[in-house]
């Protein structure tokens, strides 16, 4: 088992810069794929980006590529985040999340463990 607690949420003007951090403990961090989604209200959970068990492989939705980076240290069991050039339509809560197996996936029903989330406003 793992818990994951997200943190670094905000508020942001336009075109700013927020990072995002996802602490994990429990079961060894490295045994997971890693996620991040993120809703909207009124919206279903989408995908913003993941990566492999290993962090050799990284995934983003269209809306994000090119301005969001994920990556893991895992010397400090912790994923991060680093959303550039923010718009407001980036408006929402956070999850971190992680999935068993080495390979990520852009479908939150894939992933077993979740974080509580962090909110992230991005005023225009």
């Amino acid at each position: 088992q793992v818990q994951l607690v997200e943190s670094g949420g905000g508020l942001v003007q336009a075109g700013g810069s927020l990072r995002l951090s996802c602490a994990a403990s429990g079961r060894t961090f490295s045994s997971y794929a890693m996620g991040w989604f993120r809703q909207a209200p009124g919206k279903e959970r989408e995908f913003v980006a993941a990566e492999s068990r290993s962090g050799g492989r990284t995934y983003y939705s269209d809306s994000v590529k090119g301005r969001f980076t994920i990556s893991r240290d895992s010397a400090k069991n912790t994923v991060y985040l680093q959303m550039n050039s923010l718009k407001p339509e980036d408006t929402a809560v956070y999850f971190c999340a992680a999935k068993s197996g080495y390979s990520s996936s852009r479908t939150p029903g894939d992933y077993y463990y979740w974080g509580q989330g962090t909110q992230v406003t991005v005023s225009s």
